[in-house]
């Protein structure tokens, strides 16, 4: 099995590199899953990629997406953003996976306004597990969203080609967007649990004072706890309570110094170190964000 790093930085280099012989543009391409072939050879080799992806595969397609059980027969959309690294675990033959595969590059979108809102996309953060399940008709939209870009983006370039395709692109975008956010709903029992986890999580770490050794702690922390992204943990946060994972944290750190003001003598320095700030006036400047009021005014008010 190769241990190979092959680093993909154009739509050229990535045809060049799977066999698909020359784009018909230089900055996305839109490929049939069915020409993904995979050799024994190649197995182990890992991808890090400047480009973006967007992959619609068949449930059966053979290939194992993670952990997680498919709750939906159709397919499977799955994102990647550049700077992923991704590999292959298994020989693929030609025929083995029916769906498609859309690749595009950064300079696609640059001054447009899906450029500028690219961040917004957060599922291109996404792990492969946390993938989007879709409905007949939700498959049926992607695809005809995926086969007008693949039109335009085969046409000969002129003045209109990027404003046509990038539309179509983030109309595709914003569709999924949508398509995610139905599977949040769906998903309601299961993102319950999460949210209570994610609780149970920040309880712990402060109950164990992890605070004074390793500070407040991260979004990271509590994805690596929970087994999920922080992109996809993030904005499951955000759909159940409406309000982002540091808000949850900063809430929390706001009540556990409410107690400290009003329940000891320490000092504001001594309870902002207690809590696991580094710098004093970082927690005097956030719990005033959250309350109104300075820690010292808080105590001497109550």
């Amino acid at each position: 099995m190769s241990e190979e790093i092959i680093k993909i930085k154009s739509i050229s280099q990535l045809h060049e590199i799977m066999g698909w012989g020359k784009p018909k543009h230089p900055l996305i391409s839109i490929v049939e899953a069915e020409r993904l072939s995979v050799t024994e050879a190649e197995l182990g080799v890992k991808f890090l990629s400047d480009l973006y992806s967007i992959s619609l595969k068949d449930k059966d397609c053979g290939v194992e997406y993670g952990r997680n059980t498919f709750d939906f027969e159709e397919g499977v959309l799955i994102f990647t953003g550049p700077k992923q690294m991704a590999s292959i675990t298994k020989a693929i033959e030609p025929g083995d996976i029916h769906g498609w595969m859309l690749y595009f590059h950064p300079d696609l979108i640059y001054g447009t306004h899906l450029g500028q809102h690219i961040q917004d996309y957060t599922f291109f953060g996404y792990d492969v597990f946390e993938a989007l399940h879709l409905s007949e008709d939700e498959e049926k939209r992607v695809i005809d969203c995926m086969l007008g870009i693949k039109e335009e983006s085969e046409q000969r370039i002129d003045n209109h080609s990027q404003r046509v395709i990038v539309s179509n692109l983030e109309l595709l975008l914003n569709y999924s967007l949508r398509f995610y956010e139905r599977q949040f709903n769906t998903r309601k029992k299961q993102s319950s649990g999460v949210v209570a986890q994610f609780q149970k999580e920040l309880n712990q770490y402060f109950a164990a004072n992890l605070q004074e050794e390793k500070g407040l702690p991260s979004l990271k922390y509590f994805s690596e706890k929970i087994h999920l992204s922080t992109h996809y943990l993030s904005d499951l946060l955000k759909k159940e309570t409406g309000r982002a994972a540091k808000d949850h944290i900063n809430d929390f750190v706001v009540e556990k110094a409410k107690n400290l003001l009003l329940g000891t003598n320490e000092t504001i320095t001594e309870i902002a170190y207690d809590l696991g700030f580094n710098y004093p006036h970082y927690f005097t400047r956030m719990f005033k964000s959250r309350t109104g009021v300075t820690p010292l005014e808080y105590r001497s008010l109550n």
